[in-house]
């Protein structure tokens, strides 16, 4: 099993402290996203669970207890985005982020730490200039502590479109989306960092880009030292590279407020929803009632794609 942490909110930065209960007490619980009253229950075992992908804006909360990890391979991947409070209300500054990277690295090593750069837009007064000095300001402050830089860009749905509203924010065109992804492979060379892009339909390989996945089945068999044997992940787009995991988040519970995230509905609902959260709970959010129906999920390693 590879335990997505999270797609849909923000664990790390929010949810530490529920995390780290729920290794103690070795199981997590999960709400069907189409089913509210249907809960899966999941083993958190560290022989059945072949790796942990982190995705945070803010992994600082997590380094206090960062050794109750020691048992389970896992990497984090970490969005440091220039945008500001106008767009990304409650996320912390570049120099408190790139801090706290620096640290997580020296505590798990620099091949567990992916630094992410993602959504790339335009919005007033923020085009390819502003976007170049502050991708060379985030490349030299990660520089050694960091081996890969994944980039992707905006892609407006229903309800960020609505979010997004007076902010002047525009997608790139796939010629501009060429033009900045050069520019910024050269710039991450300088600082010892490769560059990737993830879920582009424009064509960057030949211009020295690869591509990415979030839940990469090479990056996670070289942390935990064997093959893993996993499909690709069929729940997401065409273009998403990445395998299948189990994704133990909630969607419209991040409190971050960034106005293009499509995992929120609006930053006034997550932050309703965030009121919920009880750290002793095994849900994320609220607790299990008479009304849920509780199923143990069957999991794998897949090093060996046996069930246990």
């Amino acid at each position: 099993m590879i335990l997505s942490v999270s797609r849909r909110t923000d664990i790390p930065a929010f949810y530490p402290d529920w995390f780290y209960n729920r290794l103690k007490d070795g199981y997590v619980c999960v709400r069907n996203p189409m089913n509210y009253r249907s809960v899966s229950r999941i083993a958190l075992d560290p022989d059945t669970t072949d790796c942990i992908v982190f995705w945070t804006k803010n992994p600082a909360p997590m380094l206090a207890r960062i050794e109750e990890l020691t048992d389970y391979k896992y990497y984090f991947q970490v969005t440091v985005n220039p945008y500001g409070t106008g767009i990304e209300r409650s996320v912390p500054d570049i120099e408190s982020v790139t801090a706290s990277m620096r640290q997580l690295a020296s505590l798990v090593g620099r091949n567990r730490v992916v630094w992410r750069y993602d959504p790339i837009f335009y919005t007033q007064g923020f085009g390819y200039d502003e976007h170049k000095k502050y991708f060379t300001d985030i490349a030299q402050r990660l520089s050694g502590c960091v081996e890969r830089c994944v980039i992707g860009y905006l892609h407006l749905y229903g309800k960020t479109v609505k979010n997004v509203q007076g902010t002047g924010t525009v997608p790139l065109t796939s010629e501009e989306i060429i033009r900045i992804s050069i520019n910024f492979r050269d710039i991450a060379r300088r600082y010892g960092i490769d560059v990737l892009s993830c879920s582009e339909t424009v064509g960057l390989e030949g211009h020295g880009v690869g591509k990415a996945s979030c839940i990469d089945p090479i990056l996670i068999s070289d942390i935990c030292g064997y093959p893993v044997n996993v499909k690709k992940d069929k729940n997401q787009r065409a273009v998403c590279r990445c395998v299948e995991s189990i994704d133990i988040g909630e969607y419209s519970s991040c409190p971050h407020g960034c106005l293009y995230c499509y995992a929120n509905k609006t930053p006034a609902e997550a932050d309703r929803k965030y009121g919920l959260h009880d750290p002793e709970s095994p849900l994320l959010l609220g607790n299990i009632t008479e009304e849920d129906t509780v199923k143990d999920r069957k999991i794998a390693s897949f090093r060996t794609n046996t069930l246990f």
